[in-house]
């Protein structure tokens, strides 16, 4: 049997080495928090172009928390600054447009490759003294005690921990551990990922084409360059991902047009299954969820990875505001105060872009010109445009200090 003096003893064990895990493992780390990571695969094996091809929309909230922890520069350097959003149902002349001018005080956000964002993160999480990474591993053993969690790894070490975190994404193994239930909604939606090249400058202008399959968004990359998500049903979508390079480039333009020139996707695509996925409960003992593990929302906003953000930007806020007052940070207290700030606001978002879903992907003709109608009066109300686009940088509600570029 193990003696304690064997085990390594650290403040925080983080379960799930994605973006989300690599984060939340840097930001408690600079705070001066001992932490280990663990992840089931080699990260290494991740940081390949082939991995994952989507990129994130990174609000300007998130961009402003990133930047104060020292981690933006690292993972920013092929960012591209999102300068407007146009909104559309279909090929309709009725828009949304939102204008970074209009509130001045910076763009509405920025488009980031996720491999860049894994590679620079990984770069970080190297250097981080108070960081412990064991990849290619798994925990197999859970013992929760009053004061602490104990923890056997696959590769026989033991760590003990004040608190586990689950990051491991909408599969989590730990959710399912401590019997947290959750629940899915189906959307019979799959979204088609693939970047292409295209002849003229997209301006840092985002678009949102709304058809009754499913939105269709171009997102701007560095250079000439856009980011394709592509929603269909998933009979449809299972069929347009196996066409040929040259029939599924054809069908591409189709959707995507001719405003920018000609276009070509590159080389490769990824299909997705949509669904919406909530976790009834945030924390159980010495315990606590954060990002896709505890809320998975359709990609139709470009928020899934802003809202895991801000779960990070609270949970890190809670843990380090306890440990200087001398508390414990697995505590019931701080979980429950890290749950009851993320809870609201999480449901929230759910729903609103569970509703647009539901709204958007239907071709019934009173509901379609409903919806142009309504984009369009919502265009020229500036007082509304603008709440709206402070709701896509993130900066309205009761925001961490991360968020508002504070240092904790």
């Amino acid at each position: 049997m193990t003696s304690d003096d064997q085990k390594q003893t650290v403040d925080v064990a983080i379960s799930g080495g994605g973006v989300a895990g690599m984060t939340l493992a840097i930001a408690l780390a600079r705070q001066g928090l001992k932490i280990a990571l663990i992840d089931r695969i080699n990260i290494e094996k991740t940081l390949n172009d082939a991995f994952d091809g989507r990129s994130y929309a990174i609000a300007y909230a998130a961009y402003v928390m990133l930047d104060t922890l020292n981690i933006w520069d690292a993972i920013g350097g092929e960012a591209q600054p999102i300068n407007e959003i146009r909104v559309t149902d279909g090929y309709s002349p009725l828009h949304l447009h939102f204008d970074h001018e209009e509130l001045g005080d910076g763009p509405l956000g920025f488009m980031v490759e996720v491999r860049h964002i894994r590679a620079g993160l990984y770069d970080l999480l190297k250097k981080e003294q108070n960081i412990t990474l064991y990849d290619a591993n798994s925990i197999e053993k859970i013992d929760t005690t009053s004061g602490h969690t104990d923890l056997d790894l696959k590769n026989g070490e033991k760590l003990s921990a004040s608190l586990l975190v689950g990051a491991e994404g909408r599969n989590s193994p730990l959710r399912d551990h401590f019997q947290i239930r959750h629940r899915t909604w189906k959307y019979g939606q799959t979204g088609i990922v693939t970047t292409v090249n295209h002849e003229k400058d997209h301006q840092g202008i985002a678009h949102e084409r709304f058809f009754p399959g499913g939105p269709f968004a171009i997102l701007p990359l560095s250079g000439k360059r856009a980011s394709i998500v592509w929603t269909e049903p998933d009979d449809i979508a299972a069929t347009t991902i196996k066409l040929s390079d040259a029939a599924f480039n054809a069908q591409l333009v189709k959707k995507f047009g001719s405003f920018l020139g000609g276009v070509n996707f590159i080389g490769q695509r990824w299909a997705f299954p949509l669904t919406l996925q909530l976790a009834d409960d945030y924390t159980a003992e010495r315990f606590c969820l954060v990002g896709d593990a505890v809320h998975g929302i359709h990609p139709i906003a470009g928020q899934g990875f802003n809202m895991g953000l801000r779960d990070i930007a609270a949970l890190v806020e809670v843990i380090t505001d306890t440990a200087r007052l001398g508390g414990d940070i697995g505590s019931e207290l701080a979980m429950e105060r890290y749950a009851r700030w993320r809870r609201t606001d999480n449901n929230s978002l759910s729903l609103v872009t569970d509703g647009l879903t539901r709204l958007f992907s239907n071709d019934i003709a009173p509901v379609r010109l409903a919806r142009q109608v309504g984009l369009a009066a919502v265009n020229e109300i500036p007082p509304l445009r603008k709440f709206f686009m402070k709701h896509a940088r993130g900066t309205v509600g009761t925001l961490p200090k991360l968020l508002k570029g504070e240092p904790l």
